[in-house]
């Protein structure tokens, strides 16, 4: 099939695009939220691939090099776009604030949670996985969301096993000092409101 979309047939194109549509749009969602900004990835890599395939070898698999196409075109979509937002509390919707202030409260007491505070819990989460680069970003989720070995992470990146052990490692540091200055800061504000 590779062969054949090489040799300018389109109908190939065509099929690889509709049978890796699912991979690329799965990997362009762990980097975007919105829909229309995955879509625009998923239209990148392909486009990318197209006028590419003359260097596709078969060495590997198609979804593989694709695989990397995908996410090496989202790291440089996120690059360009060059946001990386620090979260400080007064970022923080209501939903969010009451839900980190009842981690304050009683962390170890949280035996029920509702599917609402889960929601709030994994927004949370997703704020606080865009304070990171977009390389460590995808690190953790593939790691940390997807179960992913650092091995496969490796092969989807084409980083070394070292390299995604220390990306995990220094954006769990991140984000665990992110948490602890909001942590922080909602204790210090807490003290001043009962202060007045």
């Amino acid at each position: 099939m590779a062969r054949r979309a090489r040799d300018s047939d389109e109908s190939a194109f065509a099929e690889i695009v509709r049978r890796y549509s699912p991979r690329v749009f799965k990997v362009a969602s762990r980097f975007f939220r919105q829909r229309s900004l995955v879509e625009e990835a998923a239209q990148e890599v392909f486009l990318k691939a197209f006028t590419n395939l003359s260097s596709y070898r078969g060495d590997g698999s198609l979804e593989g090099w694709l695989t990397r196409i995908a996410t090496n075109t989202c790291l440089n979509l996120l690059r360009a776009a060059g946001r990386r937002p620090e979260l400080v509390v007064s970022d923080l919707s209501d939903e969010e604030d009451n839900w980190l202030e009842g981690k304050l409260d009683d962390v170890a007491t949280a035996q029920y949670r509702s599917t609402e505070r889960d929601i709030i819990a994994a927004d949370l989460a997703d704020r606080l996985l865009e304070t990171l680069s977009p390389e460590d970003r995808l690190t953790l989720m593939m790691i940390d969301g997807e179960d992913a070995s650092i091995k496969e992470v490796a092969e989807t990146t084409g980083w070394s096993e070292s390299k995604v052990k220390v990306r995990a490692f220094r954006a769990r540091q991140k984000i665990r000092g992110t948490m602890a200055k909001l942590l922080g800061k909602e204790k210090r504000d807490r003290g001043s409101s009962h202060e007045s």
